[in-house]
């Protein structure tokens, strides 16, 4: 199979999020299946190859280039139109379009739906995050009552729901960075998360939600958003709670009640399973097998289903409008 070479802008601290994280993570899977590499293409690195020097040399037909910085994808994709290219989409809503001889692999099959409208003469597929093996119920004593991380939390969940629980029980709020989040979670009874209004100012969607679903293995209750991603497994009433129900008192009350109850909800394991390394390794292998395929056949032939643009909506549009006409 061909080589995959992963772009990212740059792996230091100036880069550093939860999508970077996550495609560093990608990569340390691919690597279990087909040679891999990580490429910058923003900073030269020491220890990394570099998108521009890589681009020198003659032939590239054994590489595939990853694109997943969704702000450079459009950017990205025009430069590389000419090689082999797959888009791993973490988030939704950017607004670009991309061409059917770009596969698309999603981390969410709420990404999956949007990208299923946006391009239908692509290739789709699904291959979720990782959740690593170090998430997991430890049962430890949970001397933590609520626990927040203040990033990407609602001005709702910041500036009322914590300061009404404050008084009520033990709340932790998370500004920084953490080393060991798993330790949290099995301290913590309830974990809080909020991030439909982030994201909603951010224009895009919440592409996966890893923290929610690491809170849940660990054995957490979970106050949370359904929004983007979220949906794909967060299940209200059976494995989860939704965050702002209503009106404060109502959420306080909720969240004192799930502290003091002995009964538990959970994620349970068969759904947990689809998020651990060995069912992804799995499912990337079947993945990349498909899009080798693909671009092999890519090399002798040219496509020719016409893609969804606005022109091609608008001459659907008329030919609805006259078929009306008409039959009047």
């Amino acid at each position: 199979m061909r080589k995959l070479y992963f772009l990212v802008p740059g792996t230091g601290k100036k880069f550093a999020c939860g999508g970077l994280f996550a495609e560093l993570k990608a990569f340390e899977l691919a690597k279990q299946v087909v040679t891999s590499q990580v490429v910058t293409y923003r900073q030269k690195e020491k220890d990394h190859l570099y998108l521009d020097d890589v681009l020198k040399q003659n032939n590239l037909d054994d590489i595939i280039f990853v694109i997943s910085w969704g702000f450079d994808v459009p950017k990205l994709a025009k430069k590389l139109q000419f090689y082999n290219v797959v888009y791993h989409a973490h988030s939704s809503g950017y607004g670009f379009r991309l061409p059917s001889h770009v596969p698309i692999i999603t981390v969410s099959r709420n990404t999956m739906g949007y990208w299923g409208q946006k391009s239908p003469n692509s290739l789709i597929y699904y291959l979720p995050n990782q959740i690593s093996d170090e998430f997991s119920n430890l049962n430890l004593t949970r001397d933590i009552d609520v626990l927040v991380q203040a990033r990407k939390s609602s001005d709702y969940l910041l500036k009322q729901l914590i300061p009404a629980l404050q008084s009520q029980c033990n709340v932790t709020v998370i500004n920084s960075f953490v080393d060991d989040l798993s330790q949290l979670f099995n301290r913590s009874k309830v974990y809080l998360y909020d991030s439909a209004e982030y994201w909603a100012q951010q224009r895009v969607s919440e592409g996966f939600g890893l923290q929610p679903m690491e809170a849940l293995a660990c054995g957490c209750q979970v106050f949370s958003s359904i929004n983007g991603g979220l949906s794909d497994y967060l299940d209200p009433g059976f494995n989860c709670y939704k965050i702002a129900g209503y009106s404060t008192e109502y959420d306080v009350k909720r969240i004192l009640k799930t502290i003091n109850s002995p009964q538990k909800l959970s994620l349970s394991s068969h759904i947990l399973a689809e998020y651990r390394s060995n069912n992804i390794i799995k499912r990337l292998e079947i993945i990349l097998s498909e899009i080798n395929f693909f671009f092999d056949h890519k090399q002798q032939f040219l496509g020719d289903i016409n893609d969804l643009t606005k022109m091609k909506m608008a001459r659907l549009f008329l030919r609805k409008v006259m078929k009306k006409i008409v039959s009047k």
